[in-house]
C-alpha cells in the first residue's frame, strides 16, 4: 500500500539529486522495465521531548523529465525561505563543560550546515572574552546570524559582544541606565556543549546539538528580553536567565573554587550553602510591570506563538509612544521592600532544565518585557528546603508564607552596611538602604555579603540597578512547543512520499 508523509516546506532542509544506483532497494518491476531516476528530501522529522532529527525520503520514477521539475520547484520554494541563514559565524569554546564542543560542531552540525548550504566562518575561541572581542572588530553585517558552541557563559560572551557592538555602531552608551537600547537583529544560535545550558532548555525544550542545528537552519525566530545591570552609571552586564543574590549567588562562588571537580561541583556547593544557611538583609525597590499580561502565580507557560509576550509588547510600545519612557518612569510609584532573605532572584526565563523541569518561574514569559522577581525571605532550614524540593516537582514554589514574587521592569538593590549608599534610583536612593549582612548564630563565619549570580557568572556589587529591556536580541529558536500528540499533523505547504 502507499504511504503518505507531509512535511511543510518550511522545515524541508535540503533537495538533492540521487543516483539510483546507490541506493541499494529491491524496487521490483520498475528496476526491470526502465531507468529510474529519483531525487532525496531531507526535513525535520520531531521525536518526543522536543527532539530534532534529519530524515530523507527519496522520491523516484521513470521520467527524467518529470524528476527535473520536481527537484526544480522544491528549489524554488526553498529560496522563498527568507529567514533561513546562509551565511554564519561560529565560535566554538573547546574548553568548556566536557571539553567536547571541538566535537560536537564537527561530527555533529557541520554536515548538516553543509547538507543545507550554510557557508560558516569558524573561530576556534583560546581566552576568555575572545569570541566577545573578536564581534567588536569583524564586518558582523555581513552575516545572517551567529552561532555559539559550549554551555551558557560561551552564550553570555557572544551576546555581550553582540549587543555591545550593535549598541556602539549605533551611537548608544551602554553606561547610561536609562538609555533605550537599540535592538539586535542578528540572531544567535546555541549549539549546547558546557556544563550548563539553561538558556537552550528554556527556549528550545532540550539540550541536544542536533535539534538546535536544525532549529538554525529552518531559519526560526525567538525574541528574548534581556535585563542590563548598573552600578552608579556604569554598566556591569547582561542578563537573560537568572539574576541571583544569596542562595544561587552563595553556590556560584563557591564552585567556582571548585571547578576541578566538574559539573558536581554544582551539588556539592548547593549542599554546602544549604547547610551553611545564610541569610542577608538589604532593601529592595521595584516598578512593577503593569503593560504585562498575566502573572507569576499563573499557569501560563511560555510556548511558541505565546500571545501573552505579543500582547505584552504591544502594550509597552503603545505606553512608550504615548508617554516616553522617561516620563513613564517619572509618574509610576516604586514599590520598596526590607527584610532578611535566604535569596533573591530575578528571572527573565522560567529557567528551567532536567532536574527542574518546570524551572524557578514557571510562568515567566521570554519576551513579555518583564522580569519575575523571587524574594526568599528568612525561615527555617526545613522551610527552605521544602522550598527548594518544589522546583522538582510539579507543586506551587510560591505557595509559602515566606516567598514573594513580582512581575516588574525593573528594580534596585541596596545591601544594608553598603559604602555605596549615595545610590539613587528616582528619590528612593536618598533613604540609604544598606548592605544585606549574614546573621545566623549557628555559624560562626563572618560573612557579611553575598555575590550576585548573573547567568552563571559572578557579580560583585552592593547596589545595582536592573531594567528589562523587552526583546533586545533574537534566537534561533522558536520557544518549546506544546506536546502535540501526532506529530505528522502539520500545515498547509507539503511534499507527498508517493508521486
Amino acid at each position: 500500500p502507499t504511504e503518505n508523509c507531509f512535511v511543510p516546506i518550511s522545515e524541508i532542509i535540503a533537495v538533492e539529486e540521487t543516483e539510483f544506483n546507490k541506493k541499494q532497494r529491491n524496487f521490483g518491476r520498475w528496476h526491470k522495465m526502465a531507468k529510474l531516476h529519483a531525487f532525496t528530501v531531507y526535513y525535520v522529522k520531531k521525536a518526543r521531548n522536543h527532539c530534532w532529527r534529519c530524515t530523507d525520503v527519496t522520491f523516484w520514477c521513470v521520467d527524467e523529465h518529470l524528476c527535473n521539475q520536481w527537484i526544480q520547484a522544491l528549489k524554488e520554494l526553498l529560496e522563498m525561505q527568507k529567514s533561513r541563514p546562509k551565511q554564519l559565524l561560529v565560535y566554538i569554546n573547546p574548553y568548556g563543560g566536557k571539553r567536547q564542543g571541538k566535537r560536537i560542531y564537527e561530527q555533529k552540525v557541520a554536515p548538516l550546515f553543509s547538507l543545507a548550504s550554510i557557508s560558516t566562518d569558524v573561530v576556534i575561541t583560546e581566552h576568555a572574552n575572545h569570541a566577545k572581542d573578536n564581534l567588536f572588530e569583524v564586518n558582523i553585517y555581513k552575516y545572517d546570524g551567529v552561532v555559539c558552541v559550549g554551555g551558557d557563559g560561551m552564550f553570555s560572551e557572544v551576546m555581550h559582544g553582540l549587543i555591545g557592538r550593535i549598541q556602539k555602531d549605533s551611537g548608544i552608551d551602554q553606561n547610561n541606565p536609562k538609555a533605550s537600547l537599540v535592538q539586535c537583529n542578528i540572531r544567535i544560535g546555541i549549539i549546547p556543549a558546557g556544563s550548563t545550558d539553561c538558556i537552550c532548555y528554556s527556549t528550545v525544550g532540550i539540550s541536544d546539538p542536533v535539534t538546535s542545528a536544525l532549529h538554525i537552519i529552518v531559519g526560526d525566530c525567538q525574541p528574548l528580553d534581556v535585563s542590563s545591570v548598573h552600578h552608579n552609571n556604569t554598566f556591569l552586564k547582561y542578563s537573560v536567565s537568572l539574576l541571583g543574590y544569596g542562595f544561587y549567588g552563595d553556590i556560584l562562588k563557591d564552585s567556582e573554587k571548585k571547578r576541578w571537580m566538574g559539573p558536581m561541583r554544582y551539588d556539592y556547593s548547593g549542599f554546602k550553602t544549604f547547610l551553611s544557611h545564610h541569610y542577608y538583609e538589604g532593601t529592595i525597590a521595584y516598578q512593577p510591570a503593569k503593560h504585562a499580561h498575566g502573572s507569576p502565580r499563573d499557569k501560563e507557560s511560555c510556548r511558541t506563538g505565546c500571545y501573552i509576550c505579543k500582547k505584552s509588547e504591544k502594550e509597552l510600545a503603545e505606553q512608550h509612544k504615548e508617554c516616553g519612557l522617561k516620563h513613564e518612569e517619572g509618574e509610576e510609584e516604586w514599590k520598596v521592600i526590607k527584610g532578611k532573605f535566604l535569596a533573591i532572584n530575578a528571572v527573565n526565563m522560567s529557567c528551567a532544565c532536567p532536574r527542574s523541569p518546570k524551572g524557578l518561574s514557571p510562568a515567566a514569559h521570554l519576551a513579555d518585557g518583564s522580569a519575575d522577581l523571587i524574594l526568599v525571605r528568612k525561615c527555617s532550614r526545613f522551610d527552605f528546603l521544602r522550598y527548594l524540593v518544589r522546583h522538582t516537582n510539579q507543586d506551587d514554589q510560591f505557595d509559602f508564607p515566606f516567598v514573594d514574587v513580582y512581575r516588574v521592569k525593573c528594580f534596585q538593590f541596596t545591601s544594608k552596611l553598603s559604602e555605596d549608599n549615595e545610590s539613587n534610583v528616582m528619590d528612593i536612593g536618598k533613604k540609604r538602604f544598606g548592605q544585606f549582612c549574614r546573621d545566623h548564630p549557628a555559624c560562626c563565619c563572618n560573612i557579611v555579603n553575598s555575590t550576585w549570580n548573573c547567568d552563571g557568572e559572578t557579580l560583585d556589587s552592593s547596589a545595582i540597578e536592573v531594567r528589562v529591556h523587552c526583546q533586545l536580541m533574537k534566537l534561533f529558536a522558536r520557544g518549546i512547543e506544546e506536546n502535540c500528540k501526532d506529530e505528522a499533523a502539520y500545515s498547509q505547504s507539503s511534499v507527498e512520499q508517493s508521486l
